[in-house]
């Protein structure tokens, strides 16, 4: 194993697509970082968890737990949180009329904050199904040009976030970890634009000397950081949020993503499963093992069945509804 940097910043999430706090420690478990992604906005008319890429208005608020969460927490059993609204109001998830009526007067339509439900409930997390004009608006992408390539994700991820709007057990996008290294953003922001962190909504951020998009070098290898072992599995593709104003006064910008467009071919950050959990401090170091031998003789005879899979993608993409 070799040592690539050390933790810069944990950030967890309370509610989906507001932002988050700052922790100097956590807790990590097969689920996700402790307490991250407890609540998420329902949209009523839909009648499915929404985002920030439907309702951008999300990003201008911030939401942070009344008390830390006690150990256990997860899906059916939640913690309350205080979300903070563009104006500087204050609500309380205990006072759900109240959040509710703030939430949909801010989204311009009847929206409700829900917590995150057990798992055995599936229905909970069902979305609906994106519609090639769904995917063109999410992803800032036009007509005349192709719609986001997803296949670096696994077929089976796929047909799961088909089905349901988040993964079960979490309301995050598709993996339960998201990793951003300094040198990234170095890279990016020396092409222009506003690079701040909080538009990329990391859970980890890792300080290093390396040069370049370094995370992504990390691909099939594991980062191990004490007893907490996360197997990067793909780039993060960005869509229309990290141009979006954010709250803390991070300015709309939308030259953020036509650089990361360009020299990160819309990627930037990874995600990563978690193998084994522990506990995660700012300031400790992370190591990378790399892909064990296999994998890398794999990857020499990975290209035909990576063909295949666009292939398979395409034919999807073609009989998305318009």
């Amino acid at each position: 194993m070799i040592e690539v940097g050390t933790i810069a910043s944990l950030w967890r999430y309370p509610v989906k697509s507001m932002g988050g706090e700052q922790v100097a420690s956590s807790t990590l478990d097969t689920r996700a970082l402790h307490g991250d992604r407890m609540w998420a906005v329902r949209d009523l008319e839909l009648d499915a968890v929404t985002t920030a890429r439907r309702l951008p208005a999300l990003l201008r608020c911030t939401a942070r737990f009344v008390e830390e969460p006690p150990a256990g927490v997860g899906p059916g059993d939640v913690a309350d949180v205080i979300v903070t609204f563009p104006d500087g109001a204050e609500v309380t998830s205990t006072d759900r009329a109240a959040m509710n009526a703030r939430l949909s007067e801010l989204a311009g339509k009847p929206v409700s904050l829900v917590p995150l439900p057990p798992v055995r409930d599936k229905a909970a997390y069902r979305g609906v199904v994106a519609s090639k004009k769904d995917l063109r608006q999410q992803f800032g992408i036009a007509e005349d040009e192709p719609l986001p390539d997803l296949s670096m994700f696994p077929l089976s991820k796929l047909a799961r976030l088909a089905v349901y709007a988040t993964p079960v057990g979490i309301f995050a996008d598709a993996y339960a970890v998201h990793v951003l290294t300094t040198a990234s953003l170095r890279t990016m922001a020396a092409q222009g634009g506003d690079f701040d962190v909080r538009r990329f909504r990391p859970n980890v951020v890792i300080d290093t000397p390396a040069d370049g998009l370094a995370e992504q070098e990390w691909l099939g290898g594991t980062l191990r950081s004490g007893g907490v072992a996360l197997p990067v599995a793909i780039p993060t593709v960005r869509c229309t949020i990290p141009l979006r104003e954010h709250a803390g006064g991070v300015p709309a910008d939308p030259q953020v993503m036509k650089v990361v467009s360009r020299e990160g071919d819309r990627c930037l950050g990874v995600y990563t499963d978690i193998a084994s959990g522990g506990t995660l401090r700012v300031g400790d170091s992370v190591e990378l093992e790399a892909p064990p031998e296999q994998k890398a003789l794999a990857a020499s005879f990975g290209r035909m069945s990576e063909r295949i899979k666009r292939n398979t993608l395409r034919t999807g993409n073609k009989i998305l509804p318009k």
